[in-house]
């Protein structure tokens, strides 16, 4: 291999004389100002020229840290024309310009990575399979080879003797990147099996989140709580543990009111005829009234003579009538969904009275407008209560003890 020529400074009259050492100095200042106009080249001048040509928005990181390249190899190659440089220094700056190439290299491919992620995140199905764990994991893999070869480098040693030595060191890396292992796992089936998605709302009570989902990367998912406070998982936290994705409710166009009115107990009778014929003029239930008077009619002819015993005979309570009451006025509401399930429907007698429960979806996920369709409907179902003759179960208050007090006192 023929040695490169020494940039010898005796030809100039002037620097004739100067010692070894100083004719060093001056080619190594020299030589850095060459380097340093390289520099300015290539990034003020050549490199606006090409951003501006190039397609690809965002491409700046890639081209800045490549550029870096250019006063590297001039550093390379013209350390060895530097006169009088000794040798272990001239092969120590070469070692070091060389791992410095590399260093730049795998910053301009991470650099590419992270590109390739934004461009991905603009495509509709960004948002169901994100890559950003998959990028990730690449920047680990390039960063752990561009670190083994730029110490292979500063050594002058064989990447694949430093390679060597890493079986010994197998149960150490697996101790250390564990959580980088059990993430990359997570993130795989996450993705495949489209559990979570960015923007989805998910309740996660052990970890105290219960919001939108902002971020999802390889180690951590970022969810937003609807307090603004935001509450970073471990992403293989989302496989070992349960939680709840509320996606489901919001594709379906429709969300779930359930909800139990309590009737006080002591209201539940029978209703009169007079009763009966006045609650016939209410629409929603005149159907129902209509219906029910013919079927008990029939009922109680069947009966005979015993039909003159009043507990022989059918009739109608004045808490059917209202169940019947609510599940029309709900058919009627057109802020509730009608192709879901709507279920009006009566549950076991407890200590606090007999729940009238109601189970239906609002045609509209949006919070704030499923809080005041659920708000109105039990508003006007409290309010109307009286009409058949029930009232709402509500346990003593200081105000009704004082009243029991006051009725004592005067009796």
């Amino acid at each position: 291999m023929t040695a490169a020529p020494s940039l010898s400074l005796r030809g100039i009259p002037v620097l004739a004389q100067l010692p070894a050492w100083a004719e060093t100095l001056i080619a190594l200042a020299l030589l850095g100002a060459i380097a340093w106009g390289a520099n300015f080249v290539v990034k003020r001048i050549a490199l606006r020229y090409i951003m501006r040509r190039l397609p690809v928005e965002g491409a700046a990181p890639i081209a800045a840290r490549l550029a870096n390249i250019v006063p590297a190899l001039i550093v390379a190659y013209g350390i060895r024309a530097v006169p009088n440089l000794p040798a272990p220094l001239g092969v120590a700056i070469g070692n070091v310009v060389a791992a410095s190439i590399i260093l730049f290299l795998a910053l301009a491919i991470g650099a590419a990575l992270s590109l390739a992620n934004q461009i991905y995140e603009r495509r509709p199905e960004a948002a169901h399979r994100p890559i950003k764990g998959y990028v990730q994991v690449l920047k680990i893999v390039l960063y752990l080879g561009a670190a083994i070869l730029i110490v292979a480098a500063l050594m002058e040693q064989s990447p694949l003797l430093l390679l060597s030595g890493l079986g010994a060191m197998a149960a150490v890396l697996m101790l250390v990147f564990k959580d980088t292992i059990l993430s990359l796992v997570a993130s795989v089936q996450l993705t495949s099996n489209d559990m979570l998605r960015v923007g989805d709302w998910i309740d996660m009570p052990q970890l105290h989140a219960d919001g939108a989902v902002i971020d999802i990367a390889l180690h951590t998912v970022k969810v937003q709580n609807w307090d603004k406070t935001v509450t970073t998982i471990p992403t293989h936290r989302l496989i070992q543990e349960s939680y709840k994705n509320w996606r489901g409710m919001a594709e379906s166009g429709g969300r779930r009111i359930k909800r139990a009115l309590l009737i006080d107990q002591n209201c539940v009778r029978f209703l009169t005829e007079a009763e009966r014929d006045r609650m016939a003029d209410i629409a929603l239930v005149h159907d129902h009234i209509d219906r029910k008077r013919g079927e008990l009619a029939e009922w109680n002819a069947r009966l005979g003579p015993a039909a003159q015993i009043p507990a022989n005979q059918r009739r109608v309570t004045n808490i059917g009538t209202f169940r019947a009451y609510v599940l029309h006025y709900l058919r009627a509401n057109p802020r509730i969904a009608q192709d879901m399930t709507l279920i009006v429907r009566q549950l076991a007698p407890t200590p606090q009275g007999i729940p009238i429960e109601i189970y239906c979806f609002t045609a509209t996920t949006m919070w704030v407008e499923y809080e005041d369709i659920q708000a109105d409907i039990f508003d006007h179902l409290i309010a109307i209560l009286p009409e058949f003759g029930l009232r709402a179960f509500q346990e003593p208050s200081g105000v009704d003890l004082r009243m029991i007090g006051a009725r004592a006192d005067a009796a």
